[in-house]
């Protein structure tokens, strides 16, 4: 593992987006609404032959983890929860019209919140339910999120049957004080148990969902954590930096900040997942992703193909994606476009037929482009500005003069050993992907550009 001096962790672990999107969310605004939706669905109906992604957020929590900072709803009363469900069948059919023939799912995702929260006959209806609005591809990435304290092997069952092909376990840390630090009690048996059944029934891929920087941590527990999992082998690893964002979660208050690792024992957390994944034969992808060689996620990282959405890493490469459930962001026709988060205001929407659009965003050309160039980055850590600029139809070598300038001028990015740059080419070093959510942030003139102090962004390490 590189070397990191304490100074340079100072300089450059500061708040900045995990740019699933770029521009963030943090720019939508209410002037982008339903009907301006509705107008990109109306565009995107015209490409049938075009590869469609779509995320269905299920929000349900039995209780709230005091780490977590997912929109979730925290109800142990089936009558709320259930009447949800169908909402989304009806939000389905709204945007399954105005797609008219383009119908084909190539990526389909349950995320939460808990999917399953809900008992298997439940999801089944669901499942059916949304099915009868779009299709599955044949070789469809069909995943979800599972939380191995309310998960059963009947649940699994169930979803092999209905066609799920990928499973991502919630397991954070198994130690059990900081488990009750988090609010989250999981015993390692629960997590072996089903991760068990989970390979017995045949599923594709199977990823671990952990989570470094959580209060409580520290090497020992971190390398006993790794420990079981290493023993397990899933496919695929997402070791997400804990998100302290207290101003957008006020639950998180509940956390004892002075049991939160400072940020050299924070990096020192990811030093030492990097070097135990890596060493067992996982690929580093991107920020906070591994796989093993042979997973699909590795060999398109290793083919320069990656991609990057709300869902994070995935293999699936210039998707247009349409998101059900409050709070869900889609990515349609060069816009995103977000759902109500509060549930009042989704079902009032929803039933009287409106698109529950809440915000959204219009892209315009230097977006387009700037994203282009910050997925790349994120993705594959290497990007040919020229060729970008080329491709967006934007010309000039000024485009990006003041990004070069910044990165090459002393005391930047080039000089720190983070990136190294030749003829239009921008290409971060192995310690500038530990670092590329800030190699990124030079090519954002959105963030760049705010003035409003309040917090916003997690620190980047």
């Amino acid at each position: 593992m590189i070397e990191v001096t304490p100074e340079l962790l100072t300089r450059h672990d500061r708040p900045g987006p995990r740019y699933t999107s770029y521009p963030t969310a943090v720019e939508f605004t209410e002037a982008f609404g339903p009907d301006e939706y509705a107008d990109r669905l109306a565009a995107a109906a015209h490409r049938p032959g075009q590869p469609l992604s779509l995320y269905v957020h299920l929000p349900f929590c039995e209780a709230r983890c005091s780490f977590c900072a997912c929109h979730v709803v925290v109800t142990r009363r089936s009558e709320i929860s259930h009447a949800y469900l169908g909402r989304v069948v009806a939000e389905a059919a709204l945007i399954a019209e105005r797609l008219g023939d383009r119908r084909l799912l190539v990526q389909y995702h349950w995320g939460g919140g808990t999917p399953t929260y809900y008992p298997p006959d439940v999801l089944a209806e669901l499942h059916r339910g949304l099915l009868g609005r779009f299709e599955l591809a044949d070789d469809a990435e069909v995943a979800i999120e599972v939380d191995p304290r309310v998960t059963t092997a009947a649940h699994l069952e169930a979803l092999v049957d209905l066609g799920f092909n990928r499973v991502s376990f919630g397991v954070q840390d198994l130690d059990p004080e900081v488990q009750r630090l988090i609010g989250r009690n999981q015993t390692e048996e629960q997590t072996v148990a089903l991760y068990r059944d989970a390979r017995r029934l045949g599923f594709k891929s199977i990823n671990f969902d952990l989570v470094y920087g959580l209060p409580g941590q520290d090497e020992g527990t971190l390398h006993r954590t790794l420990d079981t999992v290493l023993t397990l082998r899933p496919d695929r690893l997402a070791v997400y930096s804990f998100a302290f964002v207290p101003w957008m979660r006020p639950h998180q208050r509940r956390l004892d900040q002075a049991l939160l690792p400072g940020t050299e024992q924070k990096f020192a957390l990811l030093a030492a997942v990097v070097s135990r994944l890596t060493g067992a034969g996982y690929r580093h992808i991107g920020i906070d992703h591994f796989a093993l060689p042979g997973d699909e996620l590795a060999r398109s990282a290793a083919a320069g193909t990656l991609n990057r959405n709300f869902m994070g890493y995935t293999t699936k490469r210039d998707t247009e994606m349409v998101a059900l459930g409050t709070s869900g962001i889609s990515d349609v026709d060069g816009a995103y476009a977000q759902n109500h988060r509060r549930l009042a205001s989704y079902y009032q929407d929803v039933d009287s037929g409106r698109l529950p659009i809440e915000r959204g965003y219009r892209l315009d050309r230097d977006d387009k482009l700037r994203r282009y160039v910050i997925t790349e980055l994120m993705c594959n850590g290497v990007v040919d500005l020229a060729a970008a600029a080329s491709r967006f139809q934007v010309s000039g070598p000024e485009v990006f003069a003041a990004e070069i300038e910044s990165l090459s001028s002393p005391g930047g990015l080039v000089e720190e050993g983070m990136v190294t740059i030749e003829g239009s080419t921008v290409r971060a070093t192995e310690l500038g992907m530990l670092f590329v959510r800030r190699l990124a942030s030079v090519f954002d003139v959105h963030t760049a550009r705010r003035s409003d102090d309040r917090p916003v962004f997690s620190k980047m390490i």
